[in-house]
């Protein structure tokens, strides 16, 4: 991609019985998308104009392509993945469905790999349906390691200044402690603070790191994994220059306010992360999977079979995630130019240091 040039955002379709097409159509409506980037849908316009259908919505159309390459820098582009004996059925869950979004998906990861698009944004799928279609994984970040060879990726949470990664995403509860060790823990914490550098232009990023049990185990008393596992991990970390802090109560680390301290936060397992991410967020944060060789976001939200064609969807998550993706594309190509000069480099890496006695007696 050419410096000056406009991003160019694919867009997979999700699941085509769901909120997907109407937040996208909704996000893409917006006029300033186009002065942000080129988005390009991977889809179908029988699909798309069911649902525009559905929702009266008369203001807006795809522009069709075949090939990213004919995409129209002023519109939003629409790639056709799909045959006409498509079927939408709305809000349920059903194969075709299933099949669609693995379609969508592997074709738009094609044209990544190709070097044909510069970001990706997936819109939702149900997981159950697209298991039945032949997606062994389970979810999109597990997808994207796999399709790119990643060693190691991390679920990151965005939503302005907060972000918060989970060092175990879709784990059943009771296999969280088992699952952590001090090196993937440790792992985690490293892609989490190059992506700091990398992806958000963060040289000094400050992590708070989490602890796993209540009061982080009271110095062994109620549980001994945030004293064996998490705090050496930390201590790693620290010792290669990665200003990572804790283990924290969860509890009162989000209550007292003490996030706002912080460039990034590292939950032990999902719920730990994401409840208290979704509080602050409200219905806006973006997923985004850090420790790709390429950028990748998604809407924080489902399928939202509930809603579909009501017109309730609201289109500020898949917006930011196309805004977020964008942005990342730009820092990536910065922190490619900074590093490629030492004097650049050098006055980049020279970001205020912090005190950490100070950011860890801050917190209630």
């Amino acid at each position: 991609m050419k410096k000056d040039a406009k991003i160019k955002v694919g867009i997979s379709q999700g699941d085509i019985n769901g909120i997907s097409y109407e937040v996208v159509i909704k996000a893409l409506n917006d006029q300033r998308m186009n002065d942000i980037c080129t988005p390009i849908l991977y889809g179908s316009p029988k699909v798309a104009a069911y649902h525009r259908k559905a929702l009266d919505i008369e203001n807006f159309s795809f522009n069709a392509i075949r090939t990213a390459d004919e995409a129209n820098p002023k519109r939003a582009n629409l790639i056709n993945v799909l045959d006409d004996n498509v079927r939408v059925e709305l809000g349920k869950s059903t194969k075709m469905a299933g099949e669609a979004s693995l379609v969508a998906l592997d074709k738009m990861v094609a044209d990544m790999q190709s070097g044909n698009i510069d970001a990706m944004v997936t819109a939702p799928i149900c997981k159950e349906n697209i298991k039945e279609a032949g997606f062994a994984f389970p979810g999109h970040t597990e997808y994207f390691q796999k399709q790119f060879n990643s060693e190691e990726v991390l679920m990151l949470m965005v939503f302005n200044e907060i972000r918060i990664g989970v060092v175990t995403a879709h784990v059943p509860l009771k296999d969280v402690s088992d699952a952590l060790t001090t090196n993937v823990v440790y792992n985690k914490i490293k892609v989490l603070g190059d992506s700091l550098v990398r992806d958000f232009g963060l040289s000094k990023g400050k992590i708070a790191v989490l602890g796993l049990n209540p009061h982080a185990g009271d110095n062994g008393i109620i549980g001994t994994e945030d004293r064996d596992i998490i705090k050496p991990a930390i201590d790693k970390a620290r010792e290669e220059g990665i200003m990572a802090v804790g283990p924290f109560p969860a509890d009162g680390f989000f209550g007292s306010g003490a996030y706002t301290q912080y460039d990034a936060v590292l939950a032990m397992y999902h719920d730990q992360g994401l409840i208290p991410f979704k509080v602050l967020s409200q219905g806006e944060g973006v997923n985004y999977s850090a420790g790709l060789s390429v950028v990748r976001t998604s809407p924080g939200h489902g399928t939202a079979f509930d809603i579909v064609g009501k017109d309730l969807g609201n289109p500020a998550s898949m917006r930011n995630a196309i805004y977020l993706a964008s942005d990342i594309s730009r820092n990536r190509m910065m922190y490619e130019e900074v590093s490629a000069d030492p004097l650049k480099k050098q006055n980049f890496e020279s970001g205020k240091d912090v005190d950490i006695a100070d950011l860890e007696e801050n917190v209630g």
